[in-house]
């Protein structure tokens, strides 16, 4: 897969950077091609602010960050950074998670020319702390959501390409991978057996993903037709193809897409849910429903740290109405109306004497 973004628009020591996060830290182009454009943003914000542009003029997107060396690097202070971070969301609409990733994309260019390359001694971004972000609970379908999207996928009998969508929101249902690895998933990914499947996550590494009966059946459905000879010389070995008369690999936008179709047609459009919410839903359900260690859980994900699973530790709704009802007061009647009334009567009665 090619960048994103055009690295020829940078100067010699940002690709070098780039070269460093592709080829040493393994870093997947998509991730290296977000860093850059992080970087390209506060580039232009430094060059701008320097020499009077405005930041909110075509003039901004113009501006030329090529001669960006290493003694510009060196000069740049941390008060510039944290300006750059109030600019990013008062005038950018950032908010603190999209901040956050800016300010990780310049750590982390600095990160490698001082402590990697020992090119100056400086790190201006040493003693920045990451934006707080807001903690929120997941956006998660419920158990009867989860059936009523499936029923719509398998009720729609005009779509051409009903048995793959099906296999595909039932793995995301099922087995929690984030878009971008089911999207990649080839079919020598796939145990002859249908009992597991390779895929590549985050910084390129690579995970087994176990499949149960009710994957193992749609994803069988859907080899059937992968595997039919129209398919045999499509030129790719991607397991999930556009469809639509064509035999190129499916992309993360049509997946995004067909989902969003799905939603609708099971009516929970307007509930903010999207694929990366399947993969919160996958988690959830075999913390909550499937009694899943959150260990175990961690490396289902592909997730890199234990507290960035803890999220799907939060307490349901119906546990917390358990809670309630197991506390030894929760059968203690209140007084009737007519005694609170006989009550209050006496206690008047008291105070006139």
């Amino acid at each position: 897969m090619p960048y994103t973004i055009d690295l020829g628009e940078f100067s010699p020591v940002l690709r070098e950077f780039a070269s460093y996060k592709s080829a040493i830290q393994n870093c997947s182009q998509k991730t290296v091609s977000e860093y850059m454009t992080d970087l390209r943003t506060f580039f232009r914000y430094v060059i701008a602010s320097r020499n009077g542009i405005k930041l909110d003029s075509d003039d901004f997107k113009k501006i030329d960050i090529s001669g960006v060396d290493l003694d510009f690097l060196k000069g740049v202070g941390t008060m510039e950074i944290y300006l750059f971070l109030k600019y990013a969301g008062d005038q950018r609409g950032n908010d603190a998670a999209a901040k956050s990733r800016k300010l990780s994309a310049i750590k982390a260019l600095y990160k490698y020319f001082v402590n990697k390359r020992h090119a100056f001694t400086e790190n201006p971004t040493a003693d920045i702390e990451s934006p707080k972000k807001k903690k929120t609970l997941p956006k998660v379908l419920s158990l009867d959501e989860s059936l009523t999207l499936l029923e719509a996928v398998k009720n729609d009998a005009m779509s051409k390409t009903r048995i793959r969508d099906y296999c595909i929101i039932t793995l995301f249902l099922n087995c929690g991978m984030r878009l971008s690895e089911l999207a990649g998933i080839r079919i020598p990914d796939v145990d002859t057996d249908l009992q597991s499947l390779r895929v590549t996550g985050k910084g390129n590494k690579e995970r087994i993903v176990y499949l149960n009966n009710a994957c193992r059946m749609a994803l069988g459905d859907y080899l059937t037709e992968r595997l039919d000879e129209k398919y045999r010389e499509c030129g790719t070995n991607v397991l999930f193809l556009s469809g639509r008369g064509r035999n190129d690999p499916i992309s993360v936008k049509t997946i995004q897409w067909m989902v969003g179709k799905y939603l609708d047609m099971a009516g929970l459009s307007n509930r903010g849910y999207s694929v990366h919410k399947l993969r919160h839903t996958a988690a959830t359900l075999m913390y909550q429903s499937g009694n899943v260690d959150v260990r175990t859980l961690k490396d289902i994900l592909g997730h890199e740290q234990l507290n960035t699973t803890q999220i799907y530790t939060h307490v349901s709704n119906k546990n917390m109405e358990d809670a309630m009802a197991q506390n030894p007061l929760a059968s203690v009647k209140p007084p009737k109306v007519h005694e609170l009334k006989r009550i209050e009567n006496e206690d008047k009665e008291n105070g006139e004497e």
